[in-house]
């Protein structure tokens, strides 16, 4: 009997160092290149870069943060139920963090920048209303596609760069959905996946499809124009026309970004409102606190002039 509890007591011991090992933080790879610093950090952090000498991501965004953020995904009248999960995005983020997604500046900063691109894709994910159980910022990541497209998506004007695979509809799809045959070819290049031919798979794998809207927000629209993750994190500097347009940099210009005139420019609407709302409600819940998101004119979009008009270049 004694044996036995001494095997036991090993065991349990064993499983122990093994969980603290898993949850204890990496330790970065550090070397220097042309006299600046730069480290690898494990799987999440897997490219040398001046970003991975920081803090990443799962070290202040957790499980149970994510859970706190999207509580009623797994509900029975949610549509996209057992799709979405910590796992998929943090492993879609470790492409992106060497390049500065969630770990530009400091922890808080990084902070920010999460709760800031959640706030994005809970918003457009959303399936809550004013009186839904929990409030209607509780219900992010309800869908992972359009239920009901009227549309193929499919615009005939970029058929020699990015043609419509036959049968193929190119309705919004993923975290940030995706439309247009265009917009699924240029993120399907990035990605180095099929989307042009195979649009469904956003809707198929959850990590690629916070990867592809990873994607979206590090990546500009335009040449000479700035991504989402810069203008919000403070790499993009405004030019003079961005000053006379109200462009600054903050989560106000993300949306500008991301969506443009259909947001943006129109006052205080209720599209934009929304947005900056579930943004203020996972810095609360993040524990960085709504006040940390700054002024009305850094925050909201209501007056900027859209980088990119409507009737002047397609959007996404």
């Amino acid at each position: 009997m004694e044996a036995k509890w001494c095997m036991l007591l090993t065991i349990a011991l064993m499983l122990l160092l093994v969980n603290g090992d898993d949850e204890a933080p990496v330790k970065p790879v550090v070397k220097t290149v042309k006299g600046k610093k730069v480290c690898q950090k494990g799987w999440e952090c897997k490219r040398f870069s001046k970003f991975c000498c920081k803090e990443t991501i799962s070290e202040y965004f957790q499980t149970y943060q994510f859970e706190n953020l999207f509580a009623k995904r797994n509900t029975p009248v949610a549509h996209a139920v057992g799709f979405w999960d910590y796992h998929s995005f943090i492993t879609a983020a470790a492409e992106h963090q060497p390049d500065g997604f969630g770990t530009t500046g400091g922890k808080k900063t990084g902070m920010k920048e999460v709760a800031a691109f959640l706030g994005h894709v809970g918003s457009k994910t959303s399936c809550g209303y004013g009186v839904a159980t929990g409030g209607p910022l509780a219900w992010g990541l309800c869908y992972n596609k359009e239920l009901s497209p009227d549309s193929l998506y499919c615009d005939e004007y970029y058929k020699l760069t990015y043609p419509c695979a036959p049968g193929a509809a190119y309705y919004g799809r993923g975290a940030l959905p995706l439309y247009w045959n265009y917009n699924y070819g240029k993120a399907g290049e990035a990605l180095k996946v099929d989307l042009l031919n195979h649009p469904e798979y956003i809707e198929q794998n959850a990590t690629l499809a916070f990867q592809a809207a990873i994607w979206r927000w590090m990546t500009p629209v335009k040449k000479n124009q700035p991504s989402a993750h810069d203008a919000f994190v403070g790499n993009w500097k405004p030019t003079k026309n961005d000053t006379l347009a109200k462009r600054v940099p903050g989560f106000g210009t993300t949306m500008n970004i991301l969506y443009g005139d259909s947001v943006c420019g129109q006052g205080d609407s209720d599209s934009m409102n929304n947005i900056v709302s579930h943004y203020q409600y996972y810095l609360d819940l993040m524990g960085v606190g709504r006040e940390e998101a700054g002024p009305h004119e850094v925050l909201t979009c209501s007056e900027q002039l859209a980088f990119n008009p409507s009737s002047s270049s397609p959007t996404s």
